[in-house]
């Protein structure tokens, strides 16, 4: 049955967003409701148009753009206007945008026209969502967004596409956007006067973007919660260090919700000889590293669905109260404040597991394992090293992580001719947010072959056994374990990284607490 995601006047989550932008083409149907958004569409058109009629001035309809809109635009140039807006913009460099960040950059700026006060016909939005329906996807490079007015040189390639120029993904090859209309026995569009304007001024790239990298580091939270746990279980650690009567005197909700998770991940065993009575920071400190993570996401998430509901272009154009507003919501602050907290955040999560890797490959601290955790049977243990590399790399994938957290936002450059002299650089924060979100998947990949490693040396010193462990430890173990076998003789691990690096960006791996 085909999946159906309705836009209408309720608000869009980042859920719904990635769901929506994440499966295959043809899977989901987006479709527009009824509502009173439709009304508020025809009327801020409408009222544009009569203004544009009566000769009146409105910025980017009859006037240049940016520093320009002191120029005039002679009446018989204005419909040329938004040509050259796009045409002029289209110096976007570096990677293209995936095909599911493409999908989401073009339902979060559908959202926002939706709302009915950026001046553009009906048939735009037809236009849009018939691109998303036959997933026909603007080819978008992701560099050249200073990220106030909005993501003016990404969003032109889609301003571009409506009107038949420039290249597309259309059924898994790259063409022309002029043939995908032909094929459909359609006209591309001549964008009317303010509708450039309207799809390229506002915060869709970086908005887009920013959904992805909440829901990534929302899985990446319980994830490097249960890596954790079976951290504590391969050193023979203290679970006493998670109990609810310790967290209620601390009680910020997402630390106790990471403190819940690991003490009920965590067997019950008597302590033993072996057991310290406080184990190390990246074990004993887990919650209060990871939970800051958790508490966070609550708060950015509303920061992104605020942002992604809104209009966010300029001017904005009231059909009912017949006024224009000339503003500046095309800034991205609160996107690079929420990108650039995030990325903080995570990589923060990185450098937790980094050290706890680290703390397992260490024969002087592991507590009775073998150095690097190797698995090689004595006679062999002279020219096996086991996980040694693994934590180099896990090493350099948390530095660069970290050397990704300086925020983007304070990096601001006035530009054009000092008009846009204070921007937001949100679309370079939230690519630096997915860039720290990849290392620290790397890390975790990384962690679990190694975790799981640990665990089987316990079980083949007697130390521990699988059957002893709790439901989810087991399950983790199983599903790491059908990825990457025991290590008793080295073995180039880079394929079953990459591997485990795709099933967590998938977020394949069970992440459940009863």
């Amino acid at each position: 049955m085909e999946n159906i995601l309705e836009l209408g006047d309720e608000n869009l989550t980042t859920e719904k967003l990635v769901w929506a932008s994440e499966e295959q083409a043809g899977k989901v149907t987006v479709v527009l409701k009824d509502g009173a958004w439709k009304k508020r569409v025809e009327k801020s058109c409408d009222f544009l148009n009569k203004k544009w009629n009566r000769g009146e001035t409105v910025y980017g309809v009859t006037t240049g753009y940016g520093d320009s809109c002191t120029v005039d635009i002679p009446q018989d140039l204005v419909e040329q206007l938004p040509h050259q807006l796009f045409t002029f913009h289209g110096c976007g460099m570096g990677k293209f945008l995936t095909p599911e960040q493409t999908r989401a950059v073009l339902l979060v700026r559908l959202k926002s026209l939706m709302n009915g006060y950026s001046g553009v016909r009906p048939l735009l939005l037809d236009r849009l969502v018939l691109l998303l329906n036959e997933n026909a996807l603007p080819l978008i490079p992701e560099e050249g967004s200073v990220g106030a007015s909005g993501d003016l040189t990404p969003l032109s390639y889609i301003a571009a596409v409506l009107a038949g120029e420039r290249k597309i993904l259309w059924q898994g090859k790259t063409c022309e956007a002029k043939e995908f209309y032909e094929s459909q026995g359609i006209e591309p569009l001549k964008l009317a006067p303010k509708e450039a304007l309207a799809i390229m001024n506002g915060t869709s790239v970086m908005t887009a973007l920013a959904c992805f990298a909440h829901s990534s580091a929302d899985y990446l939270s319980k994830l490097s919660t249960r890596i954790s746990v079976v951290m504590v279980e391969s050193v023979l650690g203290n679970r006493d260090h998670f109990r609810k009567e310790l967290f209620a005197l601390k009680p910020h909700p997402g630390q106790a919700r990471v403190a819940e998770r690991m003490y009920a991940d965590l067997a019950y065993r008597e302590q033993c000889s072996k057991t310290r009575l406080q184990d190390r920071y990246s074990l004993r400190c887990a919650p209060h590293i990871i939970g800051v993570l958790e508490d966070s996401l609550v708060f950015l998430k509303g920061l992104i669905e605020t942002e992604m509901n809104s209009s966010n272009d300029n001017p904005l154009i009231d059909g009912d109260a017949e006024d224009v507003y000339h503003g500046g919501h095309f800034y991205g602050g609160h996107i690079a404040f929420a990108m650039d907290s995030l990325k903080n955040l995570v990589a923060n999560i990185s450098d937790l597991m980094d050290r706890q890797i680290a703390l397992l490959m260490d024969a002087r601290i592991n507590n009775g394992l073998s150095a690097n955790l190797s698995g090689a049977p004595k006679e062999r243990s002279f020219i096996n090293h086991g996980l040694k590399a693994v934590q180099i790399a896990c090493s350099a994938w948390t530095a660069e992580a970290l050397k990704n957290t300086m925020p983007a936002s304070c990096f601001s450059r006035s530009t054009e001719c000092h008009n846009q002299d204070k921007v937001s650089m949100g679309t370079i924060a939230s690519r630096d947010a997915l860039r720290v979100i990849e290392l620290t998947a790397q890390v975790a990949a990384a962690c679990s072959i190694a975790s799981c490693q640990a665990l089987e040396l316990r079980f083949r010193q007697d130390e521990l056994g699988l059957e002893k462990l709790t439901d989810n430890v087991q399950q983790f173990y199983k599903e790491i374990r059908a990825v990457s076998a025991f290590i008793d003789e080295d073995r180039a691990l880079d394929t079953e990284l990459n591997t485990l690096c795709e099933i967590i960006k998938n977020r394949s791996l069970t992440m459940s607490w009863s």
